[in-house]
This record gives C-alpha cells, sequence and structure tokens, in this order.
C-alpha cells in the first residue's frame, strides 16, 4: 500500500487523528494515542506500529522489521519500507494496532465515538 492508501484505510476507523510530531513524522492516533508512525519524508517510506505480543515476535523477525527504537518495550515494531507489506497485511497490523490502543481509552470516550 501507498501511504496515501494506508492514510485513508486509517481514516476509515473511528475517531482517528492525524498530525505531524517530531517535525517530520505522520502519526496516526486515536483518543490522542498513536497506533501508527510514518516517515513521508523518508525514501523508502518507512513506519512504526504498535503490536500484540505474538505479532511483535512474527514482524520483528521478518527481514526489513525491528523491534522500534525506544518503543520495543511497548510492543512497536519498525518496518524499513512500508512496501515490505501487502495490503492484507497492512489491514490487519492496522485494525490490531487500533483496537490495542483504542481498547485502553476511557470506556466514555470508547462509547460516545462508537470503539468497541
Amino acid at each position: 500500500m501507498t501511504l496515501e492508501e494506508i492514510q485513508a484505510f486509517c481514516h476509515q476507523l473511528p475517531a482517528v487523528t492525524e498530525d505531524i510530531k517530531w517535525e517530520d513524522h505522520l502519526c496516526f492516533c486515536v483518543g490522542g494515542k498513536m497506533f501508527l508512525v510514518t516517515s513521508p519524508d523518508a525514501f523508502p517510506v518507512s513506519a512504526s506500529i504498535k503490536t500484540s505480543d505474538e505479532n511483535f515476535e512474527l514482524l520483528s523477525a521478518r527481514p526489513g522489521f525491528k523491534p522500534a527504537p525506544y518503543m520495543a518495550r511497548n510492543k512497536w515494531v519498525f518496518m524499513e519500507d512500508i512496501r515490505l507489506m501487502n495490503e492484507a497485511e497492512w489491514k490487519e497490523y492496522l485494525k490490531e494496532a487500533y483496537t490495542i490502543v483504542a481498547s485502553k481509552l476511557p470506556k466514555k470516550f470508547q462509547r460516545e465515538h462508537g470503539i468497541g
């Protein structure tokens, strides 16, 4: 998927916002909590994504992937090129990342935004 396709998919999920952090990272959040961080100005475009414990191990073992610097203890995985995953994988991992982060938000926020 392209960054634009990833962006469009993220915005189909309830209450997703995006903003720029650290000058050049496009971040996707739910309830102010990040679930995907991209580097759109890098070539190739890279990204870090929140994962489950199981998928953290699986993805970290793939070529071009590694535990995300500074965030590995929180089960974030860095990929050096967003093209390393196909569309089905992206959608699966984006839904997972979103769900993990959204599930930790206050129940009131979840109800108000139709999450869960």
